[in-house]
């Protein structure tokens, strides 16, 4: 995933840029496949740039599973704190079917 989610540059593909949206495009994703997977269903990633900031928004088919950073996580479960802390707003909504989880991202 973090792969997809850097620009083509001729300097190389560690962009201190893109390194931010980078690591919450591999941590949503992550949860998603952990916490929201029903099976048959697909995933949705979309990402749209914004001036300084870039949008993130992962959707998955399981409603009733919302995602909650945990500030002493056991085993795992630091990914959404390390969302909270790189992106300037972060949520959920729900969808017709399932729920969207966004970040929104400053590109530096």
């Amino acid at each position: 995933m973090r792969t997809t989610t850097r620009a083509p540059t001729p300097d190389s593909y560690s962009n201190q840029a893109t390194y931010p949206a980078e690591l919450v495009v591999a941590d949503l994703p992550s949860n998603a496949v952990q916490h929201g997977r029903v099976p048959g269903r697909d995933f949705e990633l979309r990402m749209e740039r914004d001036g300084g900031l870039v949008r993130i928004e992962f959707s998955d088919a399981r409603a009733e599973r919302r995602p909650l950073p945990s500030r002493e996580p056991e085993e795992g479960g630091y990914g959404l704190l390390l969302v909270a802390t790189l992106a300037t707003a972060w949520g959920v909504r729900g969808r017709t079917v399932g729920k969207t989880v966004w970040a929104t991202v400053p590109r530096q």
